[in-house]
């Protein structure tokens, strides 16, 4: 079993290609991570990242990719395991929330079905016990009449109350991982905040390792412990979720931050969008991938600029932060700087109230 100091999921330089028409696609590049017990990393980035191709990574999905690397689970290398062999650790070791629960839940069977079939394939239990730790799952996570609504059909649940039963699907046979795609993209804030406190309630139940795959920083703000910044497919920066609010190293970090609606802007204050488009990752950038639509580059001298667009920066462990960044944020340019336009912390940004 892992300790307190040793990664539940370790990661390290997984790289996932895709083969198409036009040529390969590198999706995922030389990333590592480590979730511990007990704790949620936040991987966030633009659409295109790679985030969810890392999440499908771990979980052994991608039957037509190339996938190096390692991906341990509690000591146990995943890569090169069987198909067989994952399905072993699919719902009992490790489990996945996907961003549209109507399209996950079969439509012709009723949830408590679904969810007992789950129990009995990964568990063994009987027909029984698997209905009855259906219903309890149920009532676990905040489902009201867990008995009755065992026998209704998905079409029959809210948006919300569906993704609720995908949790207690996943969380049925008590794994030690759970990753969450985009769990409440979908939603209104309302419910959304309810899904996050619902995972937040059931990871320290449980010491759950959680994975969190979002676009939304306040999403991130709000239940993240480390956060993991990826864009063009690779790591752009790691820090603990108050460091990356209070002072983030990366430009493409700050510019996330900078696009999200904060508590003192006022109501018709515009969002400051990163101009430009995320990389084509099928012609990748010999430098650093955001270079095109970095200010820091652009503003820089012919030799930093010249390092920037042919020179791929190495991640570098600085100030409680990893950052791959050849100009990367310093005192002078962080949030708390004097005359630095912005501030901020997770307690400033407009995080999703019930």
């Amino acid at each position: 079993m892992a300790t307190d100091t040793e990664p539940l999921l370790a990661v390290r330089d997984l790289a996932v290609t895709f083969a198409t028409k036009d040529g390969p696609v590198r999706a995922v590049d030389s990333l590592s991570f480590d979730v511990h017990r007990g704790r949620t990393l936040g991987i966030v980035g633009e659409s295109g990242s790679g985030k969810s191709v890392t999440s499908m990574a771990v979980m052994g999905l991608h039957t037509a990719a190339e996938v190096s690397g390692s991906i341990a689970l509690e000591g146990r290398e995943l890569a090169g395991l069987t198909e067989r062999e994952l399905s072993r650790l699919r719902g009992r070791r490790m489990a996945m929330v996907f961003q549209d629960p109507l399209s996950s839940l079969h439509p012709y069977y009723t949830v408590g079905e679904q969810i007992a079939e789950h129990h009995r394939v990964h568990v063994g239990s009987g027909r029984a016990a698997a209905r009855r730790r259906a219903v309890e799952m149920l009532a676990e996570v905040g489902i009201p009449e867990p008995e009755r609504r065992a026998g209704e059909y998905p079409h029959q649940f809210s948006g919300g109350m569906r993704q609720r039963v995908m949790i207690a699907m996943a969380l049925v046979c008590e794994p030690d991982l759970l990753i969450a795609d985009e769990p409440t993209t979908a939603l209104d804030v309302t419910v959304q905040a309810q899904i996050l406190e619902l995972l937040a309630r059931l990871q320290e139940e449980r010491s759950l390792a959680v994975v969190l795959i979002t676009h939304d920083l306040g999403v991130v703000a709000r239940v993240a412990h480390e956060v993991l910044v990826m864009y063009g497919g690779r790591a752009a920066e790691q820090a603990p979720v108050e460091a990356l609010f209070a002072a983030p190293a990366h430009p493409y970090t700050r510019g996330l931050l900078d696009s999200l609606p904060r508590l003192d802007d006022a109501d018709d204050a515009p969002l400051r969008a990163i101009p430009g488009s995320p990389p084509s990752l099928l012609t990748p950038t010999p430098g650093c991938a955001f270079a095109p639509r970095c200010p820091r580059a652009a503003a820089a001298d012919w030799a930093d600029r010249e390092r920037c667009t042919r020179h791929r920066p190495r991640l570098v462990a600085s100030g409680g932060h990893t950052v791959a960044c050849h100009l990367p944020l310093g005192p002078a340019t962080a949030p708390g700087a004097p005359g630095h336009p912005r501030s901020e912390g997770p307690d400033r940004i407009r995080k999703v109230t019930p």
